[in-house]
């Protein structure tokens, strides 16, 4: 049959075209006979017109909208001829312009039957395969694509040989098979396919119309021997069937009566066939590894039969059930936790020290409870491990101490911030009866480590919130607890979990805030704050070099000597730790990075006197002794959260009533101070000649400079009483003396906390003399000697030897006139 006739070429055209920029490829139309071309009536340079997503076989009919400039040009040109074009396949289908490599070498001579110019612009042309040709040379690109081809010889299939004869049709019966099992076919084609008489053109009919890539036609085009392109034709042929059989097996699987309560599972059933045919996991499958795994697991017995329980639950539940993933997962996290599973102790306590050492300088106490800790564990080796709490100021290295604490140990390091922190489920996991349940940080973090005895870092343990969803901290009991955390019951978990071999170091900046009976859980080690003297070797051996290498330069960019650092802290930072000085060092830094990138000229040492145009003026004033001849002036020593300080208490007297007055921004505790120190002194007037009358006349003003920070504790308490003491007395207090203690009715100086930073902020105002409790001398015998070098410590016990040491004998130049007036010496 010839479907050649215009209206039905034009029509087809119309509703279903292939062109040659690569829309989607079309059906083809084919004729049952070839009119072969000879060598002789090719042209020398034969025009190619290059086509994407299709092959054109002899003696075929096909459709091609052409829109490429080359190729219209390249069209209209033939059409005015001989009406002969090559037309040749692409390899790269993504070429717009495809030159010689972007084509295949083999071809199809073909006639230009019909050439239309549709309504929207493009060219169309309708187009016959003649006979198979190879390109020998491009002999042009422009305007268009032109080669010198040699026709290939192909040997012609005898349609009375029986070899050809069982070929023939076996192709036929293949191509019946997939009309019937391809519904989108139409039947229309069954009619086509009888009336082929022609061995040739039958393979040639079956190439075009065959569901293939490209390349796979394109080797049946160039098989010269027609039995043999027949053959691999007839392999591909019956590949298509094996899929489209395979197709209709999965539809017939799936195909069920589906009601209205069955339609979300449809598509569920269709990727659970697809699932199997392919070979993947289904659910058996997916349960069997699970029993697997845990014949690997080193967990206790109690767990085993938990997992075996839960493991025969799921493989009753349906697999489409909602609650089916829900298990799965709880099974997973099962298997996934690190049962008995640890890793190895370093217990080289000599290399741990060293790396104590080199992570942190100074922290001596510290790092020596560590040491005893890992002492008794290389010792016992079956310790349970204490629960260490690092108390300290912000920015003096308490996370990194437990960073430190895990690389000395080899252990796996977890940090967990629990700052804010106010859902008891955050620590104890949600039950599994919730929607959206999770296991609580502490299982959670053991988990991703895949180690039982990993260092766990509390970080701000002070901070824990509680609301309506509870306590997190009362949740912690348990956690801490070196007795319970052996069977630590996580509610997602539901099955006993041992914590006991876990080293947990809690963070802190404040006790007060953390609940009594958690505090009691934990052995509280005090982080009391570097000196200037730290600080400067902190600086020196850990920032400066952090600091340059993560702006990009050098050592030998950026020189920071010791005394720039010195100034940094005192007159640009005020803390206990080390965070702010690292972000001054940093802007310091930044300067000489800018100096660098912009190829300025700079100095490499950055002295005390650059600081200045680096940061600014001077954010801190340091306070320095100043000598005052005026009675009433009394140099204390305060704790801050940012370090020792000293603190100057001054007093006045005025004629009046005996009215006291306090100013300076003062707490409870210090008012209480002042006043206990003024009802002692009235109550001992006379061990200071004092007449007890002249308390009746005068009005005394006690007042602490600085009146913008506030003040409270008890440690200025004999302070006062000898601040007090002198402007009663007119007695001047000794130069260059400081005082703490606390003070009571009786008379009695009671020690106080932060004598450490205290006396190092003593020294550094150029005091000399010190007076404190007699009970703090041991606070004293744990500084260094080379940080009291200069200092002279007083100790007592009672205010009248404060008095001793602290005030002169002789009175100040022009002392008030404090004497009793005659009226009231008469009553």
């Amino acid at each position: 049959m010839n479907y050649t006739s215009n209206n039905f070429l034009h029509n087809l055209l119309l509703s279903n075209i292939s062109d040659d920029d690569g829309d989607e490829l079309i059906p083809i139309i084919t004729v049952d006979e070839e009119d072969n071309i000879t060598q002789e009536e090719l042209p020398d340079d034969l025009p190619v017109l290059a086509v994407r997503n299709t092959v054109l076989f002899p003696g075929v009919v096909l459709p091609i909208t052409v829109t490429r400039k080359k190729s219209i040009k390249l069209v209209r040109k033939a059409h005015k001829g001989d009406k002969i074009v090559g037309v040749v396949a692409q390899k790269n289908t993504s070429s717009d312009d495809p030159s010689t490599e972007d084509l295949f070498e083999v071809g199809t001579v073909a006639k230009i039957l019909k050439m239309l110019v549709l309504p929207d612009g493009n060219t169309t042309i309708i187009i016959q395969g003649q006979s198979r040709f190879k390109i020998e040379q491009i002999t042009q690109e422009d305007p268009f694509l032109s080669a010198r081809v040699t026709l290939c010889e192909e040997t012609q299939l005898d349609k009375k040989n029986k070899e050809v004869k069982a070929l023939v049709q076996s192709l036929k019966d293949a191509a019946g098979k997939i009309l019937k099992l391809n519904p989108e076919i139409p039947q229309e084609a069954q009619v086509a396919l009888d009336n082929i008489d022609s061995p040739s053109f039958l393979t040639h009919f079956l190439s075009s119309n065959l569901n293939v890539e490209v390349a796979q036609k394109q080797q049946l085009l160039e098989v010269n021997d027609g039995k043999e392109r027949g053959t691999k034709l007839l392999e591909l042929m019956l590949r298509e069937i094996q899929l489209l059989e395979l197709k209709q097996e999965i539809h017939s699987k799936v195909h069920t009566d589906i009601d209205q309560q069955q339609r979300d599972f449809f598509l569920r059933q269709q990727i659970k066939v697809l699932q199997d045919e392919l070979g993947q996991e289904g659910p058996d499958q997916e349960i069997e590894r699970f029993r697997e795994r845990a014949l690997k697991k080193k967990w206790p017995e109690q767990v085993a039969k938990h997992f075996q329980k839960e493991i025969d639950k799921l493989a009753r539940l349906n697999p489409q059930a909602a609650e089916y993933p829900v298990a799965v997962n709880y099974i997973e996290f099962l298997l996934d936790l690190p049962w008995n599973e640890f890793t190895k102790d370093n217990f080289n306590l000599k290399r741990t020290k060293k790396i104590l050492d080199a992570d942190h300088y100074g922290l001596e106490k510290v790092k020596e409870r560590i040491l005893e800790y890992l002492a008794v564990l290389k010792l016992k080796n079956d310790m349970k491990a204490p629960i260490l709490c690092l108390y300290g100021p912000p920015g003096v290295g308490k996370t990194s101490l437990g960073r430190s604490v895990a690389n000395a140990l080899g252990r796996k390091y977890v940090r967990m911030s629990l700052g804010g922190v106010r859902d008891e489920a955050e620590i104890r996991g949600h039950r599994r009866t919730y929607v959206g349940a999770m296991p609580g940080k502490i299982i959670n973090q053991i988990k991703k480590v895949g180690s039982s005895n990993p260092v766990i870092i509390l970080d701000e343990v002070d901070k824990i919130a509680s609301d309506f969803r509870g306590d997190p901290s009362s949740a912690l009991l348990e956690v801490l607890d070196p007795e319970q955390n052996s069977t630590f019951m996580d509610n997602y978990l539901d099955v006993e979990y041992d914590l006991s071999k876990v080293l947990f170091i809690a963070t802190a900046n404040s006790l007060d805030t953390i609940q009594p009976a958690l505090r009691d859980r934990m052995e509280i080690i005090e982080l009391t704050g570097y000196t200037l003297e730290e600080k400067t070797e902190i600086a020196k051996r850990h920032l400066v070099p952090k600091q340059v290498s993560e702006h990009g330069l050098e050592e030998e960019d950026v020189k920071i000597p010791k005394a720039t650092i010195q100034k940094v802290i005192e007159d640009y930072t005020r803390e206990s730790g080390v965070r702010s000085l690292e972000r001054k060092i940093g802007q310091l830094v930044r300067n000489t990075a800018k100096q660098k990138a912009m190829e300025e000229e700079y100095a490499k040492t950055i002295k005390p006197e650059d600081v200045v145009k680096r940061l600014g003026s001077e954010i801190f004033d340091k306070e320095i002794y100043q000598d005052i001849d005026t009675a009433g002036v009394v140099t204390g020593l305060a704790w801050t959260s940012v370090g020792g300080d000293i603190l100057f208490i001054e007093s006045i007297l005025s004629k009046g009533k005996g009215k006291l007055t306090l100013s300076g921004q003062l707490g409870d505790v210090m008012k209480e101070s002042a006043m206990t120190a003024l009802s002692y002194l009235k109550a001992h007037a006379s061990l200071l000649d004092i007449d007890y009358r002249i308390f009746d006349q005068y009005d005394l003003h006690i007042h602490f400079p600085e009146g913008a920070v506030p003040k409270d504790g008890p440690s200025a308490g004999i302070a006062i009483f000898t601040s007090i003491a002198s402007v009663y007395t007119q007695r001047k207090v000794k130069s260059r003396l400081a005082m703490t203690g606390e003070i009571t009715l009786r008379g009695k100086v009671l020690p106080v906390g932060g004598i450490k930073e205290k006396i190092l902020a003593a020294k550094r105002a150029g005091v000399t003399d010190v007076i404190l409790c007699q009970k703090n001398k041991k606070d004293i015998n744990e500084i260094p000697e080379h940080y009291i070098k200069g200092l002279t410590i007083h100790y007592v016990d009672r205010v009248d030897e404060v008095i001793r040491i602290a005030l002169l004998k002789e009175k100040v130049k022009n002392p008030l006139d404090l004497t009793v007036t005659e009226e009231v010496k008469a009553l």
